[in-house]
Formats: structure tokens, sequence, C-alpha cells
């Protein structure tokens, strides 16, 4: 099973409908019990990454949030996306990639089911929450300058 069908069980688990159809905008929408998907996107890898997002803004939004220019509506878009990465990468995720032996971001992507670009997200917002580097258990992930991790002796 990839990780889009994972997803959309889980959906379906927790009552949420989830359909492939065309947007105006974006890649998905959540309203109510119903997420839509934009019914063009070529991968299930990409489509598991706009859903891990709408999952996440299922858990953490309230409200209509598109109007962005409301730092409050950002908080929400920001904890959502934060809740999709976490869920398909996490820490531990990147973790365990090093582990496998994974050397680069297209082959930590590809370890991790997800695409590279939301890998690039992923960072990005990791460096934004963590600064310079994290610890966790036996490791430090080191966000800048690169992606990279050390296990401590």
């Amino acid at each position: 099973m990839n990780s889009y069908e994972i997803l959309l069980d889980e959906a379906r688990n927790i009552g949420l409908v989830v359909k492939e159809k065309p947007l105006q905008s974006g890649d998905g929408r959540i309203k109510g019990n119903k997420i839509a998907i934009r019914h063009d996107i070529k991968t299930s890898r990409r489509k598991a990454n706009v859903l891990a997002e709408e999952l996440g803004h299922y858990y953490t939004s309230t409200g209509d949030i598109r109007d962005q220019s409301k730092l409050e509506n950002r908080k929400q878009e920001r904890q959502a996306r934060l809740h999709g990465y976490n869920r398909l990468i996490g820490l531990m995720g990147i973790i365990h990639a090093f582990n496998a032996g994974c050397q680069n971001k297209y082959e930590i992507a590809d370890f991790l089911d997800v695409t590279e670009e939301y890998l690039e997200e992923c960072i990005s917002c990791y460096r934004d929450k963590y600064g310079v580097y994290t610890t966790v258990d036996n490791y430090i992930i080191y966000f800048i300058p690169n992606l990279v991790v050390v296990e401590m002796m």
C-alpha cells in the first residue's frame, strides 16, 4: 500500500469523503467532511502530499482560512502543513532514511514516498521551527547549511 492509499483509508475510517475533481485553485480543499483533490495530479506521491495537508486541516483548523492576509489563518495553514510533514516525513523518518543509507534528498524522498518538492518544503518548515539543528534520541539533525544526520556515540 502506498502513502496515498493509507491516507485514503484513514480518511474513510474517520468519516471523510475524498474525491478527485477539477479545482479552480489549489491542489486540495476540505469543507466539512469532504476533501477534494485536484483530479489532474499525476502521481500518487503528490496526491498523498496534498491529502496529508488536507487531513492536517481537518485535525488542526477551524473555519474558513482561505484569506491568508489574516495572521490567524496563516498560523492555521502552517499548522496543517506541519501536521502533513510530520505525518509523511517526520524527524524519525529522516533518521530512518539516514539509517537506510540514503545519501541525498532524492534518495530520502524516494525512501519516504514523498516528492522532492514536499521534502524541501518540510525541511524548510523544520528549519524555521528548530533553527540550525535539533536532537532526537541519539541523533542530531542539522538543517543549516544542509540536511545532515549525525549519530551520537
